[in-house]
């Protein structure tokens, strides 16, 4: 199993990833991603902030990160990687990706002197928040965005919960 940045060429594969996600959130849950812009994921993935996990040379699951998220986090958002967007490829469900992407991400957080991992996720999806602790992440408690802009559609008028780990 690797962890990889993603490259330009694997861009087609992230949307076909972030496909999947969706219509698997219309069936098991009662909101979805709203899609994602071309332009937002060229820009992680020219950052290197756009990751992918190789099983057996296989993507396996996409995940983006970013080093603010001032919107979701207010006056905490500082010394993090925020983890966001992760998709597991059905064909891959069970081999606990949240928690090799913790194992990257702290490895990641002490080279750089991050203190926090952090994550969100709808505040009512119960499955995903028991989920996270269960993986390791500490829940912070919820906010209700009052401003989206620059945000993916689906972070609209909506409360999250948010999750972290000390580093």
């Amino acid at each position: 199993m690797q962890v990889l940045n993603s490259q330009s060429n694997d861009i087609d594969t992230i949307f076909e990833f972030y496909d999947m996600a969706i219509a698997h959130q219309k069936k098991v849950f009662n909101k979805h991603w709203q899609g994602f812009s071309l332009d937002l994921v060229t820009q992680e993935v020219s950052e290197n902030r756009q990751y992918k996990i190789l099983v057996d040379g296989v993507v396996a699951c996409v995940f983006a990160v970013t080093f603010a998220d001032k919107l979701i986090w207010g006056d905490r958002d500082q010394d993090s990687i925020y983890i966001h967007r992760i998709v597991t490829h059905p064909n891959f469900r069970g081999y606990a990706f949240v928690k090799e992407i913790i194992k990257w991400a702290k490895e990641f957080a002490s080279e750089n002197n991050i203190k926090y991992i952090r994550m969100d996720t709808w505040a009512d999806n119960e499955k995903l928040l028991e989920y996270y602790t269960a993986c390791g992440f500490e829940y912070v408690g919820v906010v209700t965005l009052n401003e989206s802009e620059g945000l993916p559609k689906h972070y609209e008028g909506i409360s999250l919960s948010l999750f972290e780990i000390v580093v």
